[in-house]
């Protein structure tokens, strides 16, 4: 999976400048354009389909940015509320009790964190169930998407999202050498956005597939 969607990356813009170009244009623009696109590549569609029809991109991107943020309402409440009241708690003049809100923020965050990752395994899959269906509520459908995970398989699942993440981490720390070149490196970080969003959502799409596979 990890090698075919780097070649599917590859394939959509080595070479292809006009569309690459669509696509750096597509990061500027608030990420929008470029979050309904990938919409595209989780239908399926291969190779990478052209950049085009940028009304549609837009509404699409919104409805997509929509959905992650109501999926992330839960663990920002958690965020905002436990970590929150522990920082107050902190200024206390009590050191016990600006010991016990140290304590808190801890829990906090490992809750925070806890709440993200549970509610980024039925958002993956939510996702998809959106580009396929362009319906909205889908991207909701808790029942279809433990079946779709079911299908897939809890362990091959969480498996290959782990792989994701370690990627996703070499890729960060790469990106973040880069940047550190003065000027050029913003640039390259602005061109190289769309090949690693074309590289994660074709691999959410083949991990998506994998559930009609099996």
């Amino acid at each position: 999976m990890v090698g075919e969607s780097f070649e599917y990356a590859k394939e959509a813009v080595v070479g292809k400048w006009n569309k690459w170009i669509m696509l750096i244009i597509a990061t500027i623009i608030l990420g929008i354009p470029l979050a309904g696109y990938s919409l595209k590549v989780l239908r399926g569609d291969k190779p990478a389909p052209e950049v085009s029809d940028w009304g549609t991109l837009f509404i699409d991107g919104i409805k997509y940015m929509i959905i992650m943020l109501i999926y992330m309402i839960p663990a920002m409440i958690v965020l905002f509320v436990v970590v929150g009241a522990s920082v107050l708690a902190t200024m206390s003049s009590n050191p016990s009790a600006a010991m016990a809100a140290v304590g808190g923020i801890l829990f906090g965050l490992l809750l925070f964190f806890v709440v993200a990752l549970i509610t980024a395994i039925f958002a993956i899959i939510g996702a998809v169930r959106f580009a396929r269906t362009g319906k909205m509520g889908e991207a909701f459908n808790f029942s279809e998407i433990l079946v779709t995970i079911g299908k897939i398989g809890w362990g091959s699942y969480i498996i290959a999202l782990i792989v994701l993440f370690v990627v996703q981490m070499i890729i960060a720390f790469i990106l973040s050498i880069i940047m550190m070149i003065p000027y050029l490196g913003f640039i390259i970080y602005i061109c190289l956005m769309s090949p690693i969003m074309l590289f994660q959502t074709r691999y959410i799409c083949q991990l998506y597939d994998g559930a009609g596979a099996a």
